[in-house]
């Protein structure tokens, strides 16, 4: 059995092209938290403003 040299860094380490090509598709796919949800994200800045204080 011959053993093929795979790199042992994870699956782009060889190949920064392709690497870059996965991140910019994985951006794209991502909508964002509240990108089309002003609502939601002004309720969420609120509930982290609320457990960040101390009584």
């Amino acid at each position: 059995m011959t053993e093929q040299h795979r790199g042992g860094k994870g699956n782009f380490a060889e190949d920064p092209k392709r690497a870059s090509e996965a991140g910019r598709k994985g951006g794209q796919q991502s909508g964002g938290n509240f990108k089309n949800d002003p609502q939601r994200a002004s309720e969420a800045g609120q509930k982290g403003g609320e457990k960040s204080r101390r009584s």
